[in-house]
Formats: C-alpha cells, structure tokens, sequence
C-alpha cells in the first residue's frame, strides 16, 4: 500500500516549510492541560488565534504577535511562552484587548469557534425587549464546546464567561458561527443532534436539527450562512437550509464515518473527510462528486474502507483563496492539493494530528496534535487567475441551477460549475 499513485514521485512533491510551533506543557498532576488538542480556531478578522490544549485549557493568542515571533525565529520551535511574552512586550496602548487569555472550561474542551457581530443582524426571536446582553460591532465571543455537553460563551477581549448553554446530553464534538454577524450559532453533538442558539437572544436555543441515527462529529455553514453541513458516523453527509431548518439532501458517496467537512468560500464546493482514506470535493446543489483526493494506493474497496485505519483522514480545511484544500490523515502527513489536481502539491509532516485550519489570510495552516500542541506551515501561495475570481464573484450569488441556465457557451458552463 503506497501514499500515493504510483505515477507520482513522493521526492519531487513540494515540502511545505514549516513556520513554527506552540507547544504544551507537559501534563501536570491535576490534567487541566496536556492532553488532546481536537480543536483550533482563527478568528474572523485575524486578531487571535485559538486552540484547547487538551483537557481543560484553552488559549487565545494574538496572532500577529505570534507569526512576527515566528518570523523572527525563522523556523526555530516557538514555545508558547516565548510567543506570548512578545505579545505582551507588544501590547503598549491596546486598551480592552489584552495580549493573551488562559482560560479554564472546567471540563474537556472538544470544540472551539469565533464569532463577530454585526449591528444590523437583528435577534430572530420577535416580541422580546429586554435582553441580558447587547452586542456591539466590536465584539469578539470564543464558544468552547465541553464533554459533560454545556457550551461556554466566553468574551475574547476580557476573558470573562458570558453564557453557559446547557442543552445537550452528550460531548459538544463541534460548534459553528454563521458568518453574517448574526451571531446564530450551531452546535454538533454526539447525542446525535444539531442544536442553533441566538446569542444575540442572550443564547435562546432556537431549534433542534435531527436526521443523524449516530455521533455528529461535525458542522460548518455556506459562506452566505444560507446552508450548514453535517457529517457524521454511518457515512451520513446532511445538508441544511438554515432559513427554514430544512433538510435539503443527504450526500451519499463516503464508505465510512465523515469526520470534517467544510465549504469553498464562495460556497460552489463542499469538502468532506471520512475514515475512508477519501477526501471528496461535492457540489452542495446538485450532490455530484467532483472530486476525490485519495490518501491510499490502491484505494480500499467499499467493503474495507474501515480497515486502512493507518490512513485514516482527520480533518479536512478550506484555503481563502478557493484554489487548495488541505488534509491531515493518520499516515502522519499533511497535505496540501488544488481543486484541480488529483495528486498535492505540497505535503508536510506531522505525527498524531487531529485538526487543522487555514489562517484567515490563508498563508498559514494550523494543525493540533494528540499532545495538545500545535504546528504550523506556510501554505502554496500563487496569483489567482482572472477567471478563477470570476467565477467566485459569480458563484457567490448563483447556485449551479442559477449557472446553468445562463446563455453562455457549454464549455463556459463547465468552467463555473467546478467541472473542468
């Protein structure tokens, strides 16, 4: 069994470099930290970065003071405690944003997500007045999801717990904002549902979303927050509409349990991952594959999909820039592929990894591992063709129907449906 097909030469494959690393203490006595890291996070506007460092603790981090010590070390190992006494050497004149948090969840932290408002978005609940919290424009809350299933809202700039939602009889696997500002979040657990909160409601669970006959490991919305995807044990791929809480279709093509999923940014693709050593590329609209990124040669048949679980792939993430998605798999690799091409163009190495994420920008990826530390690579990095950003700019705001009925040429056609 190979990693890769074997008309590819593994040497000739671009290694990504490696940028730097925060590591976490060894494990003490009393387990608040040192264990798993199952989540990280970036958030939206760049200004933290985020990730659980096993057990109890999660900590939140300037980014920018971290890529700078990063920089300035080269590729040296960065521990977390040199990253964060730059930050505080840097932090002169910031007011009501402190450099750094070390946050106690009190419990096992499973999932991690940042979330902005916007003024404008209003509460969806109507005839209620009078509300505990009052979210400005400047607002930055980290939900941090638990094992005894409660969901701690936490404000990034003070550090102080806001809501605690107590809902979910089961461990809270992963948690989503919506990106309009709305500040509607959505929560997957292993009770086998999906729950959506209004924080701007001062966290009123709005509905339950049921469909999964097992665990839900995962959910991330479209970027118009029309849409939300779930994955989960029993190969099941849900999409959602999220205007009526609706399901849309079920996506049927993963021979194992899906573990990650995520959309393009402008929405066109959906990415999934699945202990079936597969990556597929799908179109949310119609439900076809477009594309599957293999992490086994030969690939497994259906009907032993569940037995490569040296290969296994972990988590699957986005680039911004529409043109790269990137894996990590138990083969003890990451990989970086382009929506194009079957084979990656950039792989690096990592032991024991969990999760990853692109870095709002995109030239960066985070990975956690099994010892609540994290890694992290400089991304491809290339021009986007002017067509390519066409067809963002189009798919953004069209559906495949709504592209297929332009009075365009077949091959036209083709190029904006991801089909060529």
């Amino acid at each position: 069994m190979a990693s890769f097909p074997p008309r590819v030469n593994e040497k000739e494959i671009v290694r990504s470099r490696t940028i730097g690393e925060l590591l976490a203490p060894a494990a003490p006595f009393d387990k608040k930290c040192g264990g798993e890291n199952w989540t990280v996070a970036f958030a939206p506007d760049g200004s933290y970065f985020a990730w659980s460092q096993g057990y109890r603790i999660v900590k939140l981090v300037p980014w920018s003071q971290c890529l700078k010590n990063f920089l300035l070390h080269g590729s040296k190992n960065i521990t977390n405690s040199s990253c964060l006494k730059l930050a505080r050497q840097n932090s002169n004149g910031q007011k009501n944003k402190p450099p750094e948090h070390i946050i106690d969840c009190g419990d096992i932290v499973w999932s991690l997500a940042f979330g902005s408002s916007v003024p404008e978005k209003q509460s969806r609940c109507v005839n209620i007045e009078w509300h505990r919290f009052r979210f400005g424009q400047d607002q930055l809350l980290l939900a941090t999801g638990l094992n005894n299933g409660r969901i701690k809202i936490w404000d990034v700039y003070t550090g102080k717990l806001l809501l605690n939602l107590v809902d979910h009889i089961e461990v809270v696997r992963d948690l989503t904002f919506a990106p309009d500002g709305s500040l509607i979040l959505v929560s997957a657990s292993r009770d086998k549902t999906l729950r959506v909160w209004d924080l701007k409601d001062d966290g009123n669970m709005m509905k339950i979303l049921r469909g999964h006959q097992n665990w839900v490991y995962s959910c991330a919305f479209s970027p118009d927050s029309s849409m939300l995807c779930s994955v989960g044990a029993s190969k099941a791929v849900f999409l959602w509409n999220m205007d009526k809480y609706t399901m849309i279709r079920r996506l049927e093509g993963h021979h194992h349990d899906v573990v990650a999923c995520g959309f393009s940014p402008d929405g066109a693709l959906l990415a999934t991952a699945s202990y079936d050593t597969r990556v597929c590329v799908w179109d949310p609209y119609t439900g076809d594959i477009l594309m599957e990124f293999g992490h086994l040669f030969p690939p497994p048949t259906p009907i032993f999909a569940g037995g490569a679980n040296d290969r296994w792939v972990r988590a699957v993430s986005f680039s911004h820039d529409g043109l790269h998605v990137a894996s990590l798999a138990d083969d003890k690799m990451v990989r970086f592929w382009r929506i194009d091409e079957d084979c990656p163009v950039n792989v690096a190495p990592l032991s024991n990894g969990l999760c990853c994420a692109f870095s709002t920008d995109g030239s960066v990826l985070a990975a956690g591992t099994h010892d609540g530390s994290v890694y992290f690579w400089a991304t491809p990095r290339q021009v986007p063709s002017l067509q390519h950003l066409c067809r963002m700019s189009i798919r953004r705001v069209m559906s495949t129907q709504e592209v297929q009925k332009l009075p365009v040429p077949s091959k036209v056609l083709e190029f904006l449906s991801y089909r060529i």
